[in-house]
């Protein structure tokens, strides 16, 4: 069989040549070097590889499938986890499609963390909101073999990638999904960690995001004029599904600054994350009660 050049000169030209393209590297590596690691990777057939590999010669047929890769993700601007069908989150491996946000949530952290040390007890009954692919949902649920989790989304299409995600970390003893708008189908539900990552992208982000973003559903992303339409009615509602001494962490992302002026006066504990992200905030069920006339009053204004 003959090879053409190594892995190395293969990876740095794919590289270079997504960079001279503009590809926009933000969901699940933020380099192009590491986006063709990814793609490469794939088309081995490896999840990983240590550096030794850079020094091997390159089958012509893998180089090929390769290229073909690299010409896709830049014609056709979608995400590299879609076109190989899986990312990883928390350690773990998920399939994801175009029926889901690419898991990229500053979460994961904390859930290797096992939230310590806001959190002191671990958590029997979990809440997901949103849950997309169900990635917080199930890798939860693993950091807490004792746990049971409640995965919800409004999307069908969404709960069906969660579905098979369950079913490839082997938890559908422990993992249950229910179609909701927030809390709409989980009336008499009660949770010790009510976990979300939910649309929060106001309208100028949204139309202002690289192309690769609009390759995933909107539906995931798009959370009205400051980004806070999901946000109003969780806070409002979230207390009545907490169990005492219980937490809701949700991430905003760039929407923590309309978050922070819609209700200034609430002391959100904001997450600073050893290996980057932000926009994660963390309250107690005492703290949504105390502030609950608060929530009700720009829920409905």
């Amino acid at each position: 069989m003959s090879h053409i050049g190594t892995v190395e000169q293969t990876l740095v030209e794919a590289a270079q040549k997504l960079e001279a393209n503009k590809v926009y590297c933000g969901h699940g590596t933020d380099n192009t070097w590491d986006e063709a690691c990814l793609l490469f990777l794939h088309c081995r057939g490896l999840e990983s590889a240590d550096e030794s590999i850079l020094n091997e010669l390159i089958e012509p047929e893998i180089k090929a499938a390769f290229e073909q890769l690299i010409e896709q993700r830049i014609e056709s601007r979608v995400p590299a986890a879609y076109l190989i069908g899986e990312a990883e989150f928390a350690g773990l491996r998920f399939k994801v499609d175009e029926r889901v946000l690419v898991p990229r949530s500053p979460i994961a952290e904390l859930i290797f963390r096992k939230f310590r040390p806001w959190i002191s007890q671990d958590p029997g009954h979990i809440l997901d909101l949103c849950t997309g692919s169900g990635c917080i949902g199930i890798a939860s649920a693993l950091a807490f073999p004792d746990s049971r989790a409640i995965l919800t989304d409004l999307s069908v299409d969404a709960l069906a990638v969660a579905e098979e995600n369950i079913q490839r970390h082997q938890l559908k003893d422990r993992c249950q999904l229910i179609e909701s708008d927030i809390f709409a189908n989980l009336a008499g539900l009660s949770f010790d960690l009510i976990l979300s990552n939910p649309p929060y992208v106001d309208q100028t982000d949204l139309d202002e995001m690289p192309a690769e973003y609009h390759k995933e559903p909107a539906i995931g992303l798009a959370a009205g004029r400051d980004g806070l339409d999901i946000l109003r009615p969780m806070l409002m509602q979230a207390a009545e599904y907490l169990n005492e001494g219980g937490h809701l962490v949700v991430e905003v992302g760039n929407s923590w600054v309309a978050l922070e002026e819609v209700y200034a006066e609430v002391p959100f504990t904001w997450i600073e994350f050893e290996y980057g992200g932000d926009g994660v905030f963390i309250l107690s069920k005492e703290q949504l009660l105390e502030f609950q006339n608060v929530f009700q009053e720009r829920a409905l204004a």
